[in-house]
């Protein structure tokens, strides 16, 4: 049997966006399997990380199922912060099956795993100056059009839950939490 191929994709993904979609597609074609680490995944119920851990996972398979991705081609799997830097590559290695690449963008990430010896391979942007997660938030919050910025998996979802909802009323009571910083390793 032949070892498969596995990047990793890491990222919050609050909310997984149509540039998240677009960079899953783009590991794709080029490993044989991904690895989705959804992290900072204890965080939630706040304006950094409205979503939980179980709920960006619905919205990232609900996406992936929609785009016809064969799920034996992707895992998704939960991965708490640490927030200790010298332990984060272990950590994060420890919760996932074995990887040859790591995709980022994110220069702490890329400094880290390649200090830990790994290989690091960049994403090409999609329209990063209109798919970002934060802007998403922020036009939630602002009542302004943000479904075309997700897949309509994801908004259907968001809608479902009440997330756009949720993201209004944190605003109003939001205060930031000791160590949760927005996961910066995370984008």
């Amino acid at each position: 049997m032949r070892r498969a191929d596995r990047g990793l994709f890491i990222g919050r993904f609050q909310p997984f966006h149509l540039g998240h979609l677009e960079a899953a597609k783009y590991i794709l074609a080029r490993m044989d399997e991904l690895i989705i680490a959804v992290g900072s995944a204890q965080y939630s119920h706040s304006l950094d990380n409205p979503f939980t851990a179980g709920e960006r996972i619905e919205m990232i398979r609900g996406t992936l199922e929609a785009e016809g991705i064969d799920p034996c081609n992707y895992y998704l799997i939960p991965v708490e912060d640490i927030n200790v830097h010298s332990v984060w590559v272990p950590h994060v290695a420890s919760r996932v099956p074995r990887f040859q690449v790591v995709y980022s963008n994110e220069p702490l990430t890329r400094r880290l795993f390649e200090e830990a010896g790994y290989r690091v391979e960049p994403i090409p942007f999609f329209e990063r100056e209109r798919y970002s997660a934060t802007e998403i938030r922020r036009r939630i919050l602002e009542g302004e059009a943000w479904e075309e910025l997700v897949p309509s998996p994801v908004a259907m979802f968001i809608k479902s839950i009440g997330g756009d909802q949720r993201i209004r009323a944190l605003a109003s009571t939001d205060k930031p939490r000791p160590g949760e910083s927005g996961g910066n390793l995370h984008g």
